[in-house]
Formats: structure tokens, C-alpha cells, sequence
């Protein structure tokens, strides 16, 4: 049985290559569906299971580390992310916010995640590297 994959990347490079994909508009219209908006990390390339048939599980996500204990057995746990003091998360927001209004809180989740880890000591970084072959050199 192969060892389960796992999320090797930098946290800290996939959080700032999240911010710009998000900056340059990234989430404007799904490109899985263009009839719905684009889901938060899902319709990135920071997913793991980006436009891959094989599914690796979320467990094995760097963004799990965010993810609330009684939350990581969700089917999407990323959707519980807490995004500030409030506790609102991806999961609440797309039930009652605008696109607008949820990338805005992913906004502010990111520039202040990327400032706190910036802040905190750091192992040597390993280069980040997106998950697709089709976009990507």
C-alpha cells in the first residue's frame, strides 16, 4: 500500500502565493463551473486536489494546521478556517456573504497569518511549487 502523500510545500510561500492569486483576481469565476463562484483554496492551485483525479486526503494539507480540532473530520475542512475574531468562517460566509465580502475576510486572514509567521522563527525554506501541470513550468 503507497505511503499517503503529503503536503511538502512552504507554509508561508503557499500563504503569500494564495494572497496574490487572490490580488490578481484569481477567484473571479470558477474554472470548473462557470455558472457558480469559485471556492476559497478549492478552485486555487493551492489545493492538493487542484484539477487532480486523484484525491489526496486533507489531512495532508498544509492549511490543516488552521482548522479547528472538532472541524478536521469535515469534508472540506478548509471551509472552517477561522477567518477573525468573529469566527466566521468560508463555511458561514458562503452562506451569507458576497464574493466581495468573502474575499475581503480572506484578505485580512492572509496579510495577517503571512505577518505572524513572518514574525515567528522559521526552518530553512523549501521552495513553493503549485500543485498543477497544466499552468504551471
Amino acid at each position: 500500500m503507497p505511503e499517503p502523500k503529503k503536503d511538502d510545500r512552504d507554509l508561508l510561500e503557499m500563504l503569500k502565493f494564495e494572497l496574490r492569486f487572490l490580488e490578481d483576481g484569481g477567484y473571479g469565476q470558477s474554472p470548473h463551473a462557470a455558472r457558480r463562484a469559485s471556492l476559497i483554496f478549492e478552485d486555487s492551485l493551492t489545493c492538493m486536489n487542484f484539477n487532480s483525479q486523484d484525491r489526496t486526503p486533507c489531512s495532508a494539507c498544509l492549511l490543516m494546521q488552521f482548522v479547528p480540532t472538532n472541524r478536521a473530520s469535515e469534508q472540506i475542512p478548509c471551509r472552517h478556517i477561522p477567518l477573525n475574531a468573529a469566527g466566521q468562517t468560508l463555511a458561514s460566509l458562503y452562506e451569507s456573504a458576497r464574493q466581495l465580502e468573502i474575499e475581503e475576510a480572506l484578505r485580512s486572514w492572509l496579510k495577517a497569518t503571512i505577518r505572524r509567521l513572518e514574525q515567528e522563527p522559521q526552518p530553512p525554506l523549501k521552495p513553493f511549487r503549485a500543485t498543477c501541470s497544466w499552468r504551471c513550468p
